[in-house]
């Protein structure tokens, strides 16, 4: 159920903001966009994985948390991630 570590990599080299960035809230936000389709479609065939769905709530509630310090601190970014992620407002 975890993202390979391929994927991870091709993630963050794409919406990283400078050469060594890991970590910031474009990265973040791309990685659990990701991890939440994944988790989303094991779900579809477990329903009745309850330790997995709480950790999909857990994980959307993170990605809310960083898109809204994303918009309330840099609304042109903001705009950025959300076409970049194919995310609704």
């Amino acid at each position: 159920m975890s993202m390979k570590r391929t994927i991870k990599k091709r993630l963050i080299s794409k919406h990283r903001t400078h050469e060594k960035d890991t970590g910031s809230p474009h990265v973040q936000i791309a990685i659990l966009t990701k991890e939440i389709g994944l988790l989303t479609k094991h779900l579809q065939e477990h329903e009745k994985d309850h330790s997995a769905r709480k950790g999909l709530l857990s994980k959307v509630a993170r990605r809310r948390t960083l898109l809204t310090y994303l918009k309330m601190n840099k609304p042109e970014q903001y705009q950025n991630v959300l076409e970049a992620n194919k995310l609704k407002k």
